[in-house]
């Protein structure tokens, strides 16, 4: 049911070298004055497309409220995990067991204070 998600920066650029780097993807910038906007790439098999975006009048970073939990690339996360803390990040859950069926998941924070989630099989 989720069709698209924004997630706030503070600093635009910082932000798109982390999650470049964390899940080893080109995002898209689209610089609209002073609202920018960097796309994740979407397909099918990831789910909901969405952006990091920077606009000060409405977008302030957080680490309450709604959660969003990436599909790992690799679906290992623990590839990704490794690379959070060398980005910026933080780990705040490590990789961890749901369940035999439903896989692993992990929490952390973004260079801009933001918690996300990313969930794997493996």
């Amino acid at each position: 049911m989720v069709g698209w998600f924004e997630i706030p920066t503070s600093d635009f650029k910082r932000a798109v070298n982390f999650y470049e780097s964390v899940f080893s993807v080109k995002l898209t910038v689209q610089d609209l004055g002073q609202f920018k906007m960097a796309l994740f790439p979407a397909t099918d098999k990831h789910g909901a497309a969405g952006a990091l975006v920077n606009f000060e009048a409405s977008y302030t970073p957080s680490d309450e409220g709604v959660l969003i939990y990436f599909i790992s690339p690799s679906d290992d996360l623990a590839k990704e995990e490794a690379k959070i803390v060398s980005s910026g990040g933080m780990v705040l859950i490590s990789k961890r067991m749901i369940s035999e069926n439903m896989g692993f998941m992990g929490l952390y924070k973004d260079t801009e204070g933001n918690r996300f989630g990313i969930r794997s099989k493996n």
